[in-house]
This record gives structure tokens, sequence and C-alpha cells, in this order.
């Protein structure tokens, strides 16, 4: 019998880039630019980076299997983020997202460096900026395509450990159970490779626009607007929240915990396609959905 899920907790929740810093005063707005902000240079873009490669290699992970060498190699794929940085990662995402809406990027432009006191503290701020519901729309959607094809993958994978069950090999007692659980402890963490910014500017530009600010979103298009203005350490705080952050925790935590617990091959599978992949994948379409009151506040 397959191992019993453990109940994880909902959402999830990422990103741009720190390169468009500006020598304006303070009371002043930047010089205005034309087309969507998209720089994919700096240390934002990293942090998105963790997220985006994360999400795409665990998506790929094939429901088929023949062996028992391919699923420690995929136990170890989806074992590659550290719930932090996935978190901040997820943020990141969304602001880099955010950050391809023309008229959001030209909206903070116009309004200078005097909403970043704001911006810090009160996140869901960003979105009475001009264009600012616009840029949640695109982070929200953003999120959201990542996250439900890393649950579908996942539910693939858990439906295959059903039926893989009569191949005799898949039914084969573990012998390596500690090996095992330790190399994929040591898979977690994001690992950077020389394609990766070129892979997040073609996620990034898939677009799309897709339903309303979340808490994560609005942190998101909040540190957007910061990063537009060059305010990245007033906009570090931002790279986090709560619920989501908890969401992976738990989802980490899960599969650490099942395999712990499991005993054969197609128990593996399990623990793979239900807390490596669909869970992490729930948490980031969770951290799309608005709470049910988010306090907004007038920038004017």
């Amino acid at each position: 019998m397959i191992v019993k899920k453990l109940k994880f907790a909902a959402l999830a929740a990422t990103v741009a880039l720190a390169g468009c810093a500006t020598g304006s005063a303070p009371s002043k707005a930047p010089p205005p630019k034309k087309g969507p902000y998209i720089g994919i240079d700096g240390g934002l873009a990293s942090r998105a980076s963790a997220f985006e490669a994360f999400t795409r290699k665990a998506t790929a992970i094939d429901a088929s299997f023949s062996g028992p060498g391919q699923i420690a190699e995929r136990l170890r794929t989806a074992a590659g983020y550290e719930p932090k940085e996935l978190e901040a990662g997820m943020i990141a995402y969304a602001a880099l997202a955010a950050m391809q809406e023309p008229a959001f990027v030209a909206g903070v432009r116009a309004k200078g460096r005097d909403v970043s006191r704001r911006l810090a503290t009160d996140p869901a701020a960003a979105l009475d900026l001009p264009g600012g519901q616009a840029a949640a729309q695109r982070a929200n959607a953003a999120l959201a395509r990542r996250g439900e094809a890393l649950a579908d993958a996942g539910a693939r994978v858990k439906k295959t450990s059903y039926s893989i069950q009569h191949q005799a090999w898949s039914r084969a007692r573990l012998t390596n159970g500690p090996q095992r659980l330790a190399a994929v402890k040591q898979a977690a963490g994001y690992r950077p490779e020389a394609a990766d910014r070129a892979r997040l500017t073609a996620a990034i530009s898939e677009g799309g626009r897709r339903g309303g600010p979340s808490p994560v979103v609005a942190r998101g298009v909040a540190l957007a607007a910061l990063t537009v203005l060059g305010q990245d350490a007033a906009a570090r705080p931002l790279l986090s929240e709560f619920k989501s952050g908890q969401c992976l925790r738990t989802a980490k935590l899960n599969y650490h915990q099942c395999l712990a617990a499991a005993g054969t091959h197609y128990e593996d599978i399990y623990c793979l396609g239900v807390h490596a992949m669909r869970d992490p994948g729930q948490c980031v379409v969770e951290a799309t959905k608005p709470a049910k009151t988010m306090r907004r506040a007038s920038l004017d």
C-alpha cells in the first residue's frame, strides 16, 4: 500500500533584477524610457533563476520508469530547492514579470522615489500605482503557469506509482534507505548554469495576464517598483511571505519523511510525485490566490 501522504500547508510563492538604479534626486522622477523594464542582469535575477530552474527541471521529470536507477536520479532532481531560496525566488520571479508591464514601469518612474518609503512596509500600495493592477496580472499569470505545470507533472508521476506496481522490480524492498535520503538532502539548493539567464528571459517573455493580486503577487509588484527605482536595500524584506514559505517548508519536510518511511521502489515514486512535485507546485498556485482581506493604501 502506498505511503500515506502527509498534509502540508497551502500557499507558496518570486523576481526581478537590480540593474536600473538612477542618479536622480529623491524628489525627481528618473528620466522616462520606452518599453518594459527587462533588467535581467542583477542580484534579483539570480533569485528568480533559482525558481525558474527548479520548476523547469522538476516539471520535465518523465512519469515513466524502467528501473531503480531512474528513480534515484529523479528523486535528486526534484529535491533541487531549498525552501527559503525558492520562496524568495518565487517573489523575485513575480517581480520580473510585473516589470514587463510598460504602463507600470512608466508610472513608477513618474512617481519617483517618493513612493519607496511606503512600499517596503505596505506592498499592497504598489497596486495603486499607475499600471499596478496590470503588472499584478502579469505576475499572477507567470507564477500560476509554473505552479500548475509542476503540480500536473507531479500528478502524472503519482499515477505511475500505482500503475507500475504490476512490475516486479517496483515492489522490491529498498536496501539503501539512509544513503538514498542523504543523497536527496544533499541535492537541495540552486546550482547556476550558464544558460539560466537566457532561460529566465525566455520564461518571463511568455507574458499573459491572469487573476488579481495576492500577498505574494503584491510583494512581487512592490519589489518590481523598488527595483526600478534602484531601492534594492529597501526591497530585500519583501523577499519572503510567511504562508508561502511555510507551505514550501512543509512540502520539503513531507518529502523527506515520506522517503524515510518508504520501503519499496513504487513508494519512492509516490513520494516523488506527491511531495517533491505536486506539493510545491500547489504551493506556487496557492500563492497566486488573493487573501480574503488585503488592505490596499493609496499612494496619492
